[in-house]
């Protein structure tokens, strides 16, 4: 697991919405901390430093150490509320834990070994089933990622949970089955198959065809126009 990444706070006292806007235009942004049968602590948190930690993917799988005045807290980020438009940070939720606390939450999974993968050399392509794997484990234990080992693998393999190393105390929130995290599928280009040769002699042997047809049938036009003009002769003669 990474160190414990700490972020400074402001301790406020007051709650509302009329507050909270008050402290977003001050470019800070409102949060709570809660859990551990204590009373919530409500803060406030520098905007610019929490979107950065928040583009982290990561940053809702690891624990953090918040700094408020003279006290550390250590806890977890579990929620965040963003505008529905602008998709602002609103608001932010922190759960107090202890090394006994029993989280469930999603780790997001790191594929490792590319370069020794079969698979993708012969031009197969990583279908990924889940990019994130939901799990129970203790804080202490929380993993940063579940790390999928694509070497040696050739297309039409897959990768289930049960490849994936965990630790003790660490497990999975679906147990009922090896479910898929990932398969290597064959490629997607599709070729281009050209039209058979005798295709192509039917094709014109038709063409020739037609136009000896048309060429008959032009003769007989012409043959059927000078009768006609023959008798009209005779008839005027």
């Amino acid at each position: 697991m990474k160190e414990i990444e700490q972020i400074q706070a402001e301790r406020r006292n007051k709650s509302g919405t009329g507050v909270s806007r008050e402290i977003r235009l001050n470019k800070k942004i409102p949060g709570i901390i809660y859990g551990e049968k204590k009373d919530p602590i409500l803060i406030s948190l520098d905007e610019k430093k929490l979107k950065m930690r928040v583009s982290d993917s990561g940053f809702f799988s690891r624990q953090c150490e918040i700094k408020l005045e003279d006290e550390n807290f250590k806890v977890l980020p579990k929620d965040i509320q963003l505008h529905p438009v602008k998709e602002n940070i609103l608001h932010i939720d922190f759960l107090r834990v202890g090394e006994n606390t029993t989280v469930t939450l999603f780790v997001p999974v790191k594929f490792i070994n590319e370069n020794e993968c079969e698979g993708l050399k012969q031009g197969g392509v990583l279908n990924v089933v889940r990019h994130e794997v939901e799990l129970k484990t203790l804080v202490s234990k929380i993993p940063e990622f579940l790390e999928a080992n694509l070497s040696g693998l050739e297309i039409g393999d897959s990768i289930h949970i049960s490849s994936i190393e965990l630790q003790d105390g660490v497990k999975p929130t679906i147990t009922d089955r090896d479910f898929t995290i990932a398969t290597l599928a064959p490629p997607t280009v599709m070729k281009i198959e050209e039209a058979p040769k005798d295709a192509e002699v039917e094709t014109e042997s038709t063409e020739e065809a037609t136009e000896e047809k048309d060429s008959s049938k032009e003769k007989v036009e012409e043959k059927t126009q000078g009768s006609s003009s023959d008798d009209s002769e005779k008839k005027e003669n």
